[in-house]
């Protein structure tokens, strides 16, 4: 039986064909242009990890600093990261089938805490979707109801909910 060894690193522009096949897969209700992806990417460089499993790209997570208590517009370009950015927000996780349960999710998720926290912000913030609020609220993380954001995140879909994780 050969073992599955999940590895993140350092997103290239060289990926991004690997990065919008994996989120055509992982995400095909919530579609982003491949140019609002690598200016995610490009904006916030060591926010942007590709996972490979075992030398084939299996993942990805895209993440930038932010405004608390909003939300940057789905398949939008930002344009640059404001200056008064204070939280720290995960654009995207995306794990492939045969790399989930590997434990690389998480461990990404921790690996960003963790740079979160080495640059000074006192919460993560991230829009949930796809079924995915238990997987966030055992990586810390809570619902935070925004009135102001029910028409944005009902933009991405129906269940769609703000989540933070504070950094203190």
């Amino acid at each position: 039986m050969t073992t599955l060894t999940p590895h993140w690193r350092c997103l290239t522009s060289t990926d991004l064909d690997a990065l919008c096949a994996i989120a055509d897969i992982v995400h095909p209700d919530f579609f982003e242009q491949p140019t609002v992806l690598a200016e995610r990417a490009a904006l916030y460089p060591e926010g942007a990890r590709l996972l490979e499993l075992n030398g084939v790209a299996s993942g990805y997570v895209l993440s930038h600093p932010w405004r608390f208590g909003q939300l940057p517009e789905l398949n939008c370009l930002l344009g640059t990261i404001p200056a008064d950015a204070d939280t720290f927000y995960i654009h995207d996780l995306a794990v492939l089938p045969p790399a989930r349960g590997s434990g690389a999710a998480p461990a990404i998720v921790a690996d960003l805490v963790e740079h979160a926290k080495a640059k000074g912000f006192a919460s993560m913030s991230l829009t949930a979707v796809n079924g995915s609020i238990g997987f966030w609220q055992r990586q810390g993380f809570v619902q935070e109801s925004l009135r102001r954001l029910a028409d944005k995140l009902e933009s991405y879909e129906p269940e769609a909910c703000y989540m933070v994780r504070g950094l203190g």
